[in-house]
């Protein structure tokens, strides 16, 4: 039966492509509506497929089983190894490969893993705050900014563990991404406007849009640096991507290859932190419903860090117990 699902989890990706994109009332190619990214193809390639970018069928109905047997196992109630939070109710990776089978997300270097970092890199980014905090929790200042709820996560477009959707809305002069994660939006103009001064940075970047034939092209620039929203730790956390240098600049590339299925690849060019640029390549699907983003509540009542620093006083007491 697994094998069955292999064999229909990589043709339902593969519809036949049309020979015209479907396009907008002025013309462009139409990226409009609500995309699904999951996919359980691990970003970088594990080692065990070393030198293999491409899958046999029958290696990727076992690595298929692998992972699906992974997240199935934890739908007895237990946590997610290392994390004390999202149990197996939480968590939504995908069901499938992507469709031509390979070996990692990654297309570029051609090992399927991210290039080596630059001397003072790797001490650079262990010295940085992390994003997720593992404690000791004290205060609400122990906590990181994802914890918090204050960075954003949604770009480069790649899938986690669950909220692998993103909404696009599309004007002749803009387009917007909504993703559902942390309901993070960027709004990018395609009018041509230059970008902001070099001296005038934010969190995730600044961000114009162009057409390269029927290709939308987001170039993003001007980060802060040290960004903890760019995240693309891939199906199953296979190779994780966390911290960014000022250096940072990310290219996005949307094509439309038939009517329930964009092309989205993106590069990361960095080279305050990496000695090459790195390129990855993700299906969109379509989906039809629900139409639109459902509200994505990081807090729901804003009670998360105060819960968390009762769990923690509550540990603390029972292990003076001890």
């Amino acid at each position: 039966m697994l094998a069955v699902a292999v064999t229909l989890g990589i043709a339902v990706s593969g519809r036949a492509q049309t020979p015209e994109p479907p396009r907008t009332a002025w013309g462009d190619p139409d990226l409009g509506g609500v995309w699904d990214y999951s996919s359980l193809t691990p970003m970088a390639r594990p080692p065990e497929f070393e030198g293999k970018p491409v899958l046999t069928e029958e290696e990727a109905a076992e690595y298929l089983r692998q992972q699906t047997q992974f997240y199935e196992a934890l739908d007895d109630g237990s946590t997610v190894p290392g994390n004390e939070i999202h149990t197996r109710v939480f968590i939504d990776a995908g069901t499938t490969l992507v469709l031509d089978r390979r070996s990692s997300l990654i297309v570029d270097p051609p090992t399927g893993r991210q290039p080596a970092l630059v001397d003072g890199a790797a001490a650079r980014m262990a010295a940085n705050p992390s994003s997720f905090s593992q404690g000791p929790f004290e205060s609400h200042r122990d906590f990181g900014l994802t914890d918090r709820c204050l960075a954003s996560i949604g770009f480069p477009i790649v899938p986690g563990p669950y909220n692998n959707n993103i909404q696009i809305f599309q004007t002749p002069d803009h387009v917007a991404i909504l993703a559902e994660s942390m309901s993070m939006v960027r709004i990018i103009p395609l009018d041509g406007r230059a970008g902001l001064p070099e001296h005038l940075r934010q969190w995730n970047g600044d961000a114009r849009a162009h057409w390269d034939g029927d290709t939308l092209v987001v170039e993003t620039a001007r980060f802060v640096g040290q960004e903890f929203n760019l995240i693309p730790h891939g199906g199953g956390g296979a190779g994780t991507y966390s911290g960014a240098s000022r250096e940072l600049r990310l290219t996005e590339r949307f094509t439309r290859l038939s009517d329930d299925f964009i092309e989205y690849e993106f590069t990361i060019d960095d080279p305050g932190l990496y000695t090459r640029p790195w390129t990855g390549v993700i299906p969109l699907t379509t989906i039809e419903s629900p139409d639109t983003i459902i509200e994505y509540a990081c807090h729901e009542g804003n009670y998360s860090i105060v819960g968390s620093l009762s769990g923690a006083l509550a540990r603390d007491r029972a292990a003076s117990q001890d």
